[in-house]
């Protein structure tokens, strides 16, 4: 079956699944495959949930009719995202970066839907599988995109870009992410600056942090659209982050429920593409005042007396080192700092985590907890910080202590899971 065919199946519902147990009524379920898993065992079980037609790629299991054999059923799925977005005709605004991706889009996305039909990337579903479905929840209600895009390999941002096509780009930062797969911190430079190649091919426009030079000087020759303090076409202050972010722009004052200077770009970014999307100073004022981080990152929560910063969705030295020195910079309280291992640095795993662990020395915290094994390599000398193997043998000393009157931040890579901490609390 050729896309346009397979297109014309897809607009009975604009429902695709790639999950037996997420399958709707009327939608067309893509058996794809992966090292631990394979989808066309569970083609016939999707069209007895309510699939209409089940895309398969291993013959055997073309049981019925409405199950269609294709050559590679991801390809098709990425195909068929790519005629779709061809077809929708409405701006995409494509966002990648070391860090705070989600919570950018998150952002950009509460403030463009206070005037538009908006739809963005759910959850952190950035890969190649996780765009086009992305782009295939999108109908002709739809009236601007927001597409995430992850990557840790060079070449993926650039992939992502040829099915998304977007006409508008934010990189929020480059950072020490994913280094495993990228080499280098100019390995993860030129594999997110992917997405500023692709843009200046087809004469698109990027949306840049001005008091980024890193940004600047690599988007110096594309049409572009500034922001941030001092020499920028939007001005947004920071006026402070103790905890909470305070901005201002346009005479207009935002205090958000986010916590850390490092969530200035996140915010500023937002209302600067809201104001290019022409979203009033009023509602991009109330979309940001309204929006509360969920999801491990950057949560405030109140544990009896102590004050906890939770940030344990994930972690790299670049992340890692803004949310130990926004503990710091605290002005409340004794200030701690629970943190665990950083994942996926490669070779750098052993000097990466010991900078972190030095860097914690220098800092006007009150004590710090560092666990897994690689922090439990590192070699320090100080009796506020105390080095766990594992958080098991963390629990067993922490269950003890009794943390009062404390600003607590909770910060790893997902594999730690370290929002367990919240229960010994």
């Amino acid at each position: 079956m050729n896309i346009p065919a397979l297109y014309k199946l897809y607009t009975q519902s604009y429902k695709v699944s790639t999950d037996t147990r997420k399958v709707v009524n009327g939608c067309i379920f893509f058996a794809l495959k992966g090292d631990n898993f394979n989808g066309n065992l569970f083609a016939a079980e999707a069209l007895k949930k309510g699939a209409s037609f089940a895309i398969v790629d291993e013959k055997e299991y073309q049981t019925h009719p409405a199950i269609v054999l294709v050559e590679d059923s991801l390809k098709t799925l990425q195909s068929l995202a790519l005629y779709h977005r061809e077809q929708l005709k409405i701006p995409i605004i494509g966002l990648t970066g070391s860090n705070g991706k989600t919570t950018t889009k998150e952002l950009i996305n509460a403030v463009l839907s206070a005037k538009y039909n908006t739809n963005a990337t759910v959850g952190n579903l950035n890969n190649h599988i996780g765009v086009p479905l992305t782009l295939l929840s999108m109908t002709s209600e739809t009236e601007i995109g927001i597409v995430e895009m992850g990557a840790n390999h060079l070449k993926e941002i650039n992939f992502l870009c040829t099915i998304a096509l977007p006409d508008y780009g934010y990189i929020t930062n480059f950072g020490k992410a994913h280094l495993e797969g990228f080499g280098s911190l100019e390995g993860v430079i030129k594999g997110k600056t992917e997405l500023y190649q692709h843009l200046k091919e087809r004469n698109k426009t990027v949306f840049v942090n001005a008091n980024d030079q890193k940004q600047l000087e690599r988007s110096k020759e594309m049409s572009r659209v500034t922001f941030g303090t001092g020499m920028a076409d939007l001005d947004i202050e920071l006026i402070e982050a103790n905890p909470f972010v305070i901005v201002k722009f346009n005479s207009i004052t935002i205090t958000t429920k986010l916590i850390g200077v490092y969530n200035y770009n996140n915010i500023a970014a937002a209302i600067s593409i809201g104001n290019y999307f022409k979203v009033s100073d009023r509602h991009i004022k109330d979309a940001i005042e309204n929006y509360i981080p969920a999801n491990n990152r950057s949560q405030i929560i109140k544990k009896g007396d102590n004050t906890i910063i939770l940030d344990a969705y994930n972690a790299n030295p670049t992340s890692m080192q803004a949310a130990l020195e926004n503990l710091s910079g605290l002005t409340d309280g004794k200030k701690i700092a629970i943190v665990g291992d950083m994942f996926e640095l490669g070779k750098d795993a052993e000097i990466e985590h010991q900078l972190i662990s030095d860097l914690i020395l220098t800092l006007n915290l009150d004590k710090a907890y560092i666990i897994g094994e690689q922090f439990y390599k590192t070699t320090t000398d100080s009796k506020k910080v105390l080095q766990f193997k594992s958080f098991e043998n963390f629990k067993d000393a922490f269950i003890k202590m009794k943390l009062q009157n404390s600003t607590i931040l909770i910060k790893a890579s997902r594999g730690m899971a370290l929002e367990r901490v919240l229960d010994l609390l």
